[in-house]
């Protein structure tokens, strides 16, 4: 697990980069995508449910019913997602939760988080899932 996101957060990360690296509109199974991510289907198809709510994933209910990416990958960021699951509050607040953090009355590690927070929250919002296809493509591969 991650220091920094939610498990669930991580589950719909993977989800979301596996269904970029689909055809577009085919209609997955929450269950084939745990299959291939190797994670409970429970958590999945939950996170795909909020995900849906965000307008980065679709569903169609009933026998044939699934989930599928509702923007194109080149609409998709992975800051996206993390809005989505975790929101963006991490990027805000003291990482060691103290109230009232701030550069006026610094934690222990303010200065250091917040050259690491402003580098994450730009590695994430730099790239869509478009552009970071092959390098998902080969890492789904060795799951």
């Amino acid at each position: 697990m991650t220091v920094i996101f939610s498990k669930q957060c991580e589950i719909a990360l993977q989800a979301v980069l596996f269904l970029s690296i689909k055809k577009d509109k085919i209609i997955y199974k929450a269950t084939d995508i745990s299959k291939e991510l190797k994670v409970p289907k429970e958590f999945v198809s939950k996170m795909l449910q909020k995900l849906t709510y965000s307008g980065i994933v679709g569903s169609k209910k009933g026998k044939k019913g699934g989930f599928y990416l509702a923007k194109r990958p080149s609409q998709i960021k992975l800051i996206d997602i993390v809005k989505a699951i975790d929101g963006l509050e991490i990027f805000n607040k003291c990482v060691l939760g103290f109230p009232g953090c701030s550069s006026e009355e610094p934690c222990p590690v303010h200065e250091t988080w917040g050259k690491i927070r402003e580098e994450t929250y730009e590695m994430l919002s730099k790239e869509s899932l478009e552009q970071l296809k092959e390098k998902t493509v080969s890492k789904l591969l060795k799951i």
